[in-house]
């Protein structure tokens, strides 16, 4: 798992590119649009290479620093995709979210584990 702000820091580190300003909403909404693409982009190879897996959200790795959880773009994002439901609550947010995690580690492996406790505080990986 990364946070949005290590992932721009290394996006800039390896552009050389200048980063999003979290500050404004128009470079939070920047890097909405950025994971927005990385997922489509995810989806379109993950469904040529293997149709019939269950639909993972590569940004699901992607969380708020100091909260460890995922943002609101990323549940609108699967409500569109219709891989949540609408109006689904805190708690089936929550566990959709270690869902998609525990299926990326298990496609792509994992350092540390994502387990109980994961989502509220607990390190991962």
């Amino acid at each position: 798992m990364t946070t949005y702000t290590e992932l721009n820091a290394t996006l800039v580190r390896r552009t050389g590119l200048r980063g999003f300003d979290f500050t404004h909403a128009e470079g939070r909404a920047a890097m909405g649009h950025l994971l927005f693409l990385i997922v489509q982009d995810y989806a379109a190879d993950e469904a040529r290479i293997a149709p019939g897996r269950p639909r993972a959200m590569l940004s699901a790795l992607v969380c708020y620093l100091n909260a460890n959880n995922a943002g609101p773009g990323f549940y609108a994002l699967a409500q569109e995709r219709e891989l949540l439901g609408r109006g689904a609550s805190a708690l089936a947010r929550e566990k959709f979210w270690l869902d998609q995690l525990q299926e990326l580690y298990a496609r792509h492996g994992r350092r540390r584990g994502v387990g109980a406790g994961a989502g509220r505080g607990a390190p991962v990986g």
